[in-house]
This record gives structure tokens, sequence and C-alpha cells, in this order.
């Protein structure tokens, strides 16, 4: 008679000892010929979470409330998608500032302005609701303190990261930031993205941007994000662009 080996322990899966470092779904084990019912049922919320995110709003109170610490003043602009269907059907829509939009800024002249920066909702208002401010208390004293002139913070609705060029324009900024929802996955439904361009315009796409991904406080947390954004911006006003053509080198600058 064949020997009967002991059902396996999810404890004894090898990959376990990973999820320490990922809150990606490895090691879920299986009942049968399908996944333990504490896993799927952990899934279908994950998933009901990420649609969530992609359809929440962006604090608008909130977040003014809280930018008054910063000491500037904040615009509430709109993109050019009225609402948010129309927002994730047509995404061109949500690269343009709508005409009310264009006559705030155009009313408000700035000049000698180095950074405009701005806060978009992007597919996870959820994102930045939780974590823009958290950057900014540690991004806006550094970028001040290297004597640097922020325009005013803008509030962007049913923004994507290319309106960013449009706002940056008519703030006559040299350099934009957006900090924006990223799409939501199924462990990360709070991920939020900060875009660095240099010479912000209509038409640009986005191989003229650098791109810090993920930051989040179970992903890229607040403060190395910010030395991030930091280190980028004065490497991009040192040589006068952003993109593919700047590399964040400032690992290989550390000392050992």
């Amino acid at each position: 008679m064949d020997k009967i080996e002991p059902r396996q322990s999810p404890m004894d899966d090898p990959l376990n000892v990973l999820k320490e470092f990922t809150a990606a779904r490895i090691a879920i084990g299986r009942t049968g010929a399908s996944i333990p019912l504490k896993q799927s049922l952990a899934f279908k919320l994950a998933h009901a979470h990420a649609r969530d995110a992609v359809y929440s709003e962006l604090d608008i109170d909130g977040i003014t409330a809280n930018l008054q610490q910063f000491e500037l003043p904040v615009l509430h602009l709109h993109s050019q998608a009225a609402y948010r269907e129309q927002y994730l059907q047509r995404p061109d829509l949500g690269r343009q500032l709508n005409e009310e939009s264009i006559g705030q800024l155009t009313d408000r002249t700035t000049s000698g302005v180095d950074i405009a920066i701005m806060i978009a909702d992007g597919l996870s208002a959820a994102a930045v609701n939780s974590n823009a401010v958290g950057l900014l208390k540690i991004l806006i004293p550094q970028l001040q303190t290297a004597g640097l002139k922020l325009a005013p913070i803008c509030l962007i609705k049913q923004g994507r990261v290319a309106i960013a060029d449009d706002a940056g324009i008519y703030l006559n900024a040299r350099l934009s930031i957006i900090l924006i929802g990223e799409r939501p996955g199924l462990s990360s439904a709070d991920s939020m993205g900060a875009y660095l361009t240099f010479g912000p315009r209509p038409g640009l796409t986005d191989e003229s941007r650098n791109c810090i991904s993920n930051i989040r406080p179970h992903g890229l947390t607040f403060r190395p994000a910010a030395k991030k954004i930091f280190y980028l911006v004065q490497e991009a006003f040192k040589r006068k662009l952003s993109g593919v053509a700047l590399k964040d080198n400032a690992g290989l600058l550390s000392e050992p």
C-alpha cells in the first residue's frame, strides 16, 4: 500500500518568508483545486476597494484646510471632464483645464515662479486625500530652504498627469510637480505618484517627465519620497531638463 503523505500546512510553504517584504498575494495556499475561502474573500474585498478608489472624490475642503500651514494661496481648478464617467472614458479631457480654470489662472498673473505644485485626483482620489499633505510637509520646507519660489498650490478635480503642463504654463512656472492618485492595484488602492516636468507646456509626452511611484505608508514612505523629488528638482534646474535624460543617481552618489 502506498504511503499517504500528510497534507502540507500553509505555514510550510517556503514562500511564506517573502510575505515580510511584499503585500502581493503569494503563498496563499489551496483547498483542493481552489484557493482557501479566506483568501478568496480577501481578494474580492481588495477588488472592491480598488473599484471604490477609482470613484473616490477629492477632499477639497479637507486638503485646503491642511494646506493653510504652508501659507501659500490655494486654487481650485477643474479639467474639461465634467464628471467621473466622462473622465474615465475620455482621457484627453482630463489632460486639459476647462475655460473657468484657465480664466482663473489668467486673471492671476505670476512671474519669477520656480515651481508649481499641483494635487489631482487621478485614478484614486483616496490616495492623495491620505498622502499628499503628509509628503508636502517634508517637501515644501526643503524647497523653500533652497530658495525656490513656489506658485499657488492647485487642487485639480478630474485631472490626469498632463494637466500639469496646461496649468504650469499659465502659472509661468519653470517646473511643475503634480501629486496624483495612481491606478489602484489589488494591494495598493492608496498609491500616489509624483510627476516632475521641467519647462511644462502643452504637447509634452511622458518621456519629458520623471515619476516617483507608490508613495504611501506601506510603499515608498514620505521622507524618502521627498528626498527623491528634491534631488530630481535640483538636477532638473541644474541641467535644464527632465524625463528620460534625467536619471536618479542619488544612490550612486551617496557615501558608502
